[in-house]
């Protein structure tokens, strides 16, 4: 037994060695993990979120080889190598970016867990929603264009605004909101100077708040799972100076049920019965549009970014990261325990959100300090001060996070808006000149 881990994180937030020997909730630790633990890093990971880059020693892997990023097209053959030599039985990983890689090494290799085929529904949003369209679901107007004209000929039947994205993107990366002709003539010939392309998806502005459910999926039947509303635009991640705010729904909301009941639609639209993706996290983003309907955005088989795990563990006390990294692996899932509502999910504890703000340019003259109000679950800092820093680059680019708890929504709300407003109060960050 011994796992392959591709890693584009940060690791102070992934101790895989401690989860692996069953040090976390609900395990005993009594059984040491027995086999070899394989690391491919991403080297521009850790030292985004400020973290010292581990070398050769230091670490308590049998193998870590980092890469400057993990988009270096050497990495499927090295991982390839390592997963032969090592004789590798798991491959984890819980990247977005990563889980159709880790898919295609299992499937090479004729390994447990998810092969390509159960991946791609969540990893192609031209497939995902046409299989959610195909089961009833709701999605925005969209198509592939192969060409700019294609595109074109999409705005003129859809009007502006229009949603311009990678078919296989995440984290808002390249996602572009087009308000008019001029803006899409730009857009169109940046993306279509070098010919015909299959790998962008245009689609129709959904207008109204997004929502998103967080889920675990255990051998294929959902043991947890919530809903929660951003309060801010994903895709202002560049141009928004404030603290975004994102918030769990309360129980008796009447969205709650309604977006449980269709991310189990979606679920089941994109996996069939004979599908291997049995036990995983999901995180799915839904329009609520102002004359009350839902349109599903998108869905990924992995668990959400930011600190969405970080709630999640608020609101049940499960570790999502925890429980994947076990699955994936092989090896006993943490108890999961609590009360359950009527179709066998945990019920929620208490509410809870996130309040996030991002980095932008310059030197970091100052910055917060940790709060010691009991309901933070959590608080962390990416930078430090005196250093010079870059714009975000994603809607995952944060400068600060915190986690808080309350036992209703709007406490939960007010309390976060007070410590986000506190945040950007005790931030400072300068213009640095350039020569």
């Amino acid at each position: 037994m011994s796992v392959l881990v591709l890693h584009r994180n940060p690791f102070a937030a992934f101790p895989y060695r401690r989860w692996l020997d069953g040090d976390a909730p609900g395990l005993d630790g009594s059984a040491p993990y027995p086999g070899d633990v394989v690391v491919l890093a991403a080297r521009d990971k850790i030292e985004l979120a400020g973290e010292e880059v581990p070398d050769g020693t230091g670490h308590d892997f049998t193998h870590l080889e980092l890469f400057d990023t993990l988009d270096d097209e050497a990495v499927p053959s090295r991982a390839l190598a390592l997963a032969e030599e090592y004789r590798i039985t798991h491959v984890i990983a819980h990247h977005e970016a990563d889980v159709l890689l880790a898919a295609r090494l299992r499937e090479r290799l004729g390994l447990d867990g998810a092969w390509s085929a159960d991946i791609t529904p969540f990893r192609d949003k031209a497939l995902m929603k046409r299989l959610a369209r195909r089961a009833g679901i709701e999605v925005a107007p969209h198509t592939v264009p192969g060409t700019a004209r294609e595109a074109r000929d999409f705005a003129a039947r859809h009007g502006f605004p229009v949603v311009l994205k990678d078919r296989a993107g995440y984290n808002s990366i390249g996602l572009r909101i087009i308000a008019d002709q001029d803006e899409l003539e730009l857009r169109l010939a940046q993306a279509y100077g070098g010919g015909p392309r299959d790998d962008l998806l245009i689609e129709a502005y959904v207008p109204g708040r997004m929502c998103h459910v967080d889920g675990l999926v255990v051998d294929g039947r959902t043991v947890a799972a919530w809903p929660s509303q951003y309060q801010y635009e994903l895709a202002s991640f560049g141009a928004d100076p404030g603290p975004r705010v994102d918030l769990t729904l309360d129980v008796d909301d009447p969205l709650t049920p309604r977006l449980l009941t269709l991310i189990e639609r979606t679920l089941a639209a994109l996996k069939p019965e004979d599908s291997r993706l049995r036990t995983h996290a999901f995180h799915a983003e839904v329009f609520h549009t102002p004359d009350d309907r839902l349109v599903l955005c998108e869905i990924a088989g992995r668990s959400g970014g930011a600190k969405i795990r970080e709630v999640f563990e608020t609101l049940f006390g499960i570790q999502l990261a925890v429980q994947v990294t076990r699955a994936e692996a092989g090896l006993p899932l943490p108890v999961v325990e609590g009360a359950a509502d009527a179709e066998g999910r945990l019920r929620p504890r208490c509410m809870s959100g996130q309040v996030l703000t991002m980095k932008r340019p310059g030197l970091v003259r100052s910055l917060p300090a940790v709060p010691d109000e009991e309901w933070v679950r959590g608080f962390w800092l990416f930078a430090e001060e005196g250093q010079v820093i870059a714009p975000a680059s994603g809607s995952a680019d944060f400068l600060t996070a915190a986690v808080g708890s309350a036992p209703t929504r709007v406490a939960c709300e007010r309390r976060l808006r007070a410590l986000g407003a506190r945040v950007i109060a005790e931030t400072k960050i300068v213009a640095v000149e350039t020569a």
